[in-house]
């Protein structure tokens, strides 16, 4: 009878731990993109409106194209990838299209957009963060896909501080964690 009360303390030890650390990995998600929010935002409010169209080399995407790809990106990895919405048709959507948008409504949109992926990953369940999807032809995990949103969110806001210096401004200083 002991060994068997044991065995059951040991296992909803374990299970309660293992809970608590998939809780504390949406936490540290949850963290990183409240301060990517706030970095990216002031980002995009000191690029002027007037270099929103600026490109650092014809191919590249310009500022404005970057900004709204962030949010495509957002919306996509976290509502469609995590939160099994359909996904949006990037060469068809228009909500993350720069075209006919002011400074204004893009800052607004992406605002938006961190907002909805944080409100999804306050209600997801832990245990779904290993649920696997295909990610481009890869086996990825809904906990890989919060990193790889991370990622994507950071080398795009990179291209635009690279837009910022290129047009004579000093970007933000660097905030840690985000």
């Amino acid at each position: 009878m002991k060994k068997t009360i044991l065995l059951i303390s040991f296992i909803l030890c374990t299970t309660t731990t293992l809970v608590a650390q998939q809780d504390q990995f949406l936490e540290d998600s949850i963290e990183r993109l409240e301060n990517s929010r706030k970095y990216l935002l002031l980002v995009a409010e000191m690029m002027p409106e007037e270099k929103y169209g600026y490109k650092a080399t014809a191919e590249s995407l310009s500022f404005s194209e970057n900004l709204m790809h962030i949010g495509f990106a957002l919306d996509w990895h976290s509502q469609s990838l995590l939160g099994n919405r359909e996904a949006r048709v990037y060469q068809t959507d228009t909500v993350f299209k720069p075209a006919h948008k002011t400074k204004a409504q893009m800052m607004a949109r992406i605002d938006q957009t961190f907002t909805e992926a944080i409100a999804l990953l306050k209600d997801f369940d832990p245990k779904g963060l290993d649920d696997h999807l295909d990610y481009f032809g890869l086996d990825r995990s809904k906990r890989q896909i919060c990193m790889l949103l991370a990622d994507h969110i950071t080398h795009h806001r990179g291209q635009m501080l690279v837009a910022m210096r290129l047009n004579g401004l000093t970007p933000p200083r660097y905030v840690l964690y985000q």
